[in-house]
């Protein structure tokens, strides 16, 4: 005969002691992977910013390697608080210097002479198709009929285009025209050359006086002082192009000038002026950018010194720096 089969089976505090370990081991499970993705998040996230932060430093490295001159930032002022060769901005925004009353990042240099957008074979920058570039400027040297650069904050003291029906004063300091080129402080206010005439050279003279600028062999060959390429022609045909960059929310923005009429308006001199530019975003989720004209000099070659802060929704910070000096890859 067979025997009785015995059969086992759980007591309730058996039960209660496996689901409670059962949870305690699912809770644990639970949170290594909440961890773990959690983790994955803030790793992809710090790689898109820093390829974000990496494309955004190199576009602004390789424009001011390229171009021939620095706009903004200029030298410290010392009829002022604030410094305006350095020029720093943070979302949120971080308390203004002195009695400047809100804080703006900008740098700004002119156009380099790759840039050919219409592909006419002259770069951009020469606007007099003359074969030279930024050589006679006129007394709105960035013909955008506003004071220093449109819609920017030239002088850092936290207006933009102060008085815009003076648009001859190139570097928003309520005068205008008071510092011809040739490097030497006219104004007193730290910076060099940055507020001509449209006789840039102040001497009355097409060009330089007694100089025969354009060689062609005749020296002042014209009676227009406003001439300063001795090309004849209208005069003043040829002014900075600035490229900008800055910021607008927490996004970088790479403002471009272009060789078309962008805004639709053809007054007061044609077509295209300063005022037709294209804006566009070349990084987001900024919380800082710093820019620093690192030297005074009265050359053209500064170096300037550039930080560039992104910080991601999962948390993610990355911090890019670089330093390049004006012109350096020419």
């Amino acid at each position: 005969m067979f025997g009785k089969t015995q059969q086992s089976a759980f007591t309730l505090t058996e039960l209660l002691v496996a689901i409670t370990l059962a949870s305690l081991l699912l809770a644990a499970t639970s949170g290594i992977v909440s961890n773990a993705l959690g983790t994955n998040e803030l790793v992809e996230e710090r790689n898109r910013l820093q390829r974000d932060a990496s494309f955004a430093l190199e576009r602004i490295v390789r424009t001011v390697g390229h171009s021939r001159q620095l706009l903004l930032p200029g030298n410290d002022n010392p009829n002022t608080n604030w410094p305006e060769h350095i020029r720093e901005q943070t979302i949120p925004a971080s308390p203004p210097i002195g009695s400047s009353t809100f804080a703006t990042a900008v740098l700004a240099v002119t156009l380099p002479e790759y840039v050919d957008l219409d592909a006419d074979g002259f770069p951009d920058a020469d606007d007099d198709r003359d074969g030279r570039i930024d050589e006679d400027l006129p007394n709105d040297i960035h013909h955008d009929f506003l004071p220093g650069i449109m819609l920017i904050d030239d002088d850092g003291d936290g207006s933009v285009d102060e008085n815009p029906s003076s648009y001859w004063d190139d570097d928003e300091d309520g005068t205008y025209n008071e510092d011809p080129l040739g490097y030497i402080d006219n104004d007193g206010d730290g910076s060099f050359s940055e507020d001509p005439p449209s006789d840039n050279n102040g001497d009355g003279c097409p060009g330089v006086c007694g100089v025969d600028d354009d060689g062609n062999g005749t020296v002042d060959g014209t009676s227009d002082d406003t001439d300063d390429d001795e090309q004849g022609g209208s005069g003043f045909e040829d002014p900075y192009d600035p490229v900008v960059f800055y910021l607008d929310g927490d996004s970088l923005m790479e403002r471009m000038p272009v060789p078309w009429n962008e805004d639709g308006n053809s007054s007061p001199d044609g077509p295209n002026d300063g005022r037709d530019v294209v804006a566009s975003a070349i990084a987001n989720n900024v919380t800082r950018l710093r820019f620093e004209k690192a030297d005074s000099s009265t050359g053209s070659a500064h170096l300037v010194l550039i930080e560039l802060e992104l910080t991601g929704q999962a948390g993610a910070v990355v911090s890019l720096g670089a330093s390049v000096r004006v012109g350096g890859s020419l």
